[in-house]
């Protein structure tokens, strides 16, 4: 059976996430979100992750070369020996040419970019109507899944906040930075011929199926 090596693509709030899970239950793959591949190697004290502790200690930005290294070593871990799902990276297209350079090496390649597809007003339809419980962090949605009592909790009755990053000027500011560093990714994997493009607007279970519709024919 040929490996699977996948890239989640899409903008903040595209359920990228929801739908990186659901493919990890569904291929047996293991899903690496960038955030947390560089906090395990932090809290592991691998070489790398002591560097990247380095720069995130200092609030500065950790380079290029040090996420590519820290993801290499899960991807050339035995783990991964079938493919990987990839969500939060690559974010820019040096960061790109950087992950197909490091594949070249292990004699890998990225087999398919799964782009879901979601306009911005959707975006900050679904991230503006969040709302998180104030105590343990319990989420819900204004519209999606509400609390049975308006601005309360229903798990522990605590006040439900709007968190500064789902406020409708963050949420513009991140769509911005999408659509400028993350969005000519598009462009470069079209280019390269594996790029499939999904409706991200629909019901979640339909997104999946489809994104399983897609993968199966890759795998066959």
């Amino acid at each position: 059976m040929p490996e699977l090596n996948l890239v989640l693509l899409g903008p903040p709030g595209s359920g990228k996430g929801t739908q990186g899970e659901r493919l990890n239950d569904d291929l047996r793959l293991p899903y690496y979100a960038t955030g947390d591949i560089l906090r395990g190697a932090v809290r592991d004290a691998t070489e790398l992750g002591k560097s990247a502790k380095e720069y995130m200690d200092r609030g500065d930005l950790v380079p290029d070369e040090v996420i590519v290294g820290v993801i290499a070593e899960r991807i050339d871990s035995e783990e991964a020996k079938d493919g990987f799902i990839l969500d939060g990276f690559p974010r820019t297209t040096p960061q790109a040419e950087a992950l197909d350079a490091k594949l070249v090496e292990l004699g890998r390649a990225v087999t398919a970019v799964l782009l879901i597809d979601v306009a911005d007003e959707e975006v900050v339809r679904r991230l503006g109507g969040r709302r998180t419980c104030e105590a343990e962090g319990h989420v819900y949605h204004v519209e999606f899944n509400p609390p049975k009592v308006e601005g309360v909790c229903d798990v522990d009755g605590s006040p439900l906040i709007v968190r500064d990053d789902d406020q409708p000027d963050v949420i513009r500011r991140r769509l911005d930075t999408y659509h400028e560093k993350t969005e000519p990714l598009v462009s470069y994997y079209e280019g390269k011929g594996v790029l499939k493009r999904v409706d991200g607007e629909r019901d979640p279970a339909q997104v999946t199926e489809e994104l399983r519709g897609l993968l199966g024919s890759l795998r066959s």
